[in-house]
């Protein structure tokens, strides 16, 4: 309908897509001290979602938030007391401002949740023992203009995951290093 109207639209799919419940902006799992798992929490994954985006100018946003918004015509929650999602700007999203109207929160975290295990000792006590920042949110895809080709839009939704360091070396060895190259330079100006 959207693009009938001349407004640019695209569908997108997200893999790994999370249905945070309670928008805590994380996949909340719970175990027992056996390992056993307990039904606590309603988040979940999806092995995949779809949704699609508009081009929008957001003068109730501002103009840093023109461009692809996030539409939903499948929400599985409601928002303001109706099945509705978005327009979330894409902008929004990839920012962390899960502050704004129009269903951000429930966006980034589809995207950019965090997976995390505890273990629940008793109904006060619970420790986190995993969390995976990766999981979620992967080859977020959209359709080649022209072709049928996958065109990967990951990074309008999300920064680049920060890769570990792989040390070969004590930290510490490494730590003073870094002490040594500063003096280095310290006596260099």
């Amino acid at each position: 309908v959207l693009r009938c109207l001349g407004i640019p639209t695209r569908v997108i799919t997200n893999f790994n897509s999370a249905h945070d419940k309670n928008l805590n902006l994380s996949i909340d799992k719970y175990i027992d001290m056996s390992g056993n798992t307990l039904h606590l929490s309603e988040d979940s994954v999806w092995n995949f979602h779809v949704w699609n985006e508009s081009w929008f100018v957001r003068k109730d946003l501002g103009s840093f938030y023109d461009g692809w918004q996030v539409l939903d015509a499948t929400p599985q929650e409601k928002s303001k007391g109706i099945y509705q999602c978005g327009p979330a700007s894409t902008r929004a999203i990839k920012e962390g401002d899960v502050n704004l109207d129009y269903d951000s929160p429930f966006v980034f975290a589809a995207v950019n949740a965090d997976c995390v295990t505890w273990i629940r000792y008793s109904k006060k006590r619970k420790e986190r023992i995993y969390s995976d920042t990766r999981k979620i949110g992967r080859f977020i895809s959209t359709k080649a203009v022209g072709s049928n080709s996958r065109v990967d839009v990951t990074t309008n939704y999300k920064y680049p995951e920060v890769k570990e360091i792989s040390f070969k070396i004590p930290y510490s060895q490494y730590k003073n290093s870094l002490l040594d190259d500063r003096k280095i330079l310290v006596t260099a100006v």
